[in-house]
């Protein structure tokens, strides 16, 4: 951890946890004016897409898509919840990830 880093720590804690997942290979976007959130991703190779929006301590947001741009897993909760979650996510194609399943019934 850098000087910069350790003294946004010291002023706001949970920082910390948007500096672990940011060494695991997460990118956040610059805020654009008047926007009062802060949206990450990661990119994974095959077009797989993991986002987050961080709105406050208590109000944070995980996605992952698929390729064509499909939604195939969502988690809510606190900043820890989301960034606990997403550090247990498996990698895309993993078998025990998440992945679309779309249901069919039977033809009558």
């Amino acid at each position: 951890m850098n000087a910069v880093d350790r003294a946004a720590v010291a002023a706001y804690p949970e920082i910390g946890l948007l500096l672990v997942i940011r060494d695991a290979g997460w990118r956040f976007l610059p805020p654009a004016p008047g926007q009062d959130w802060l949206d990450g991703f990661r990119a994974w190779p095959g077009g797989w897409r993991d986002g987050m929006c961080v709105r406050s301590v208590g109000d944070a947001l995980a996605i992952r898509t698929n390729p064509d741009g499909d939604l195939v897993w969502e988690h809510t909760g606190t900043l820890v919840d989301v960034v606990t979650e997403l550090l247990v996510l498996p990698v895309p194609g993993d078998p025990s990830g998440p992945r679309l399943v779309i249901g069919s019934s039977p033809e009558r």
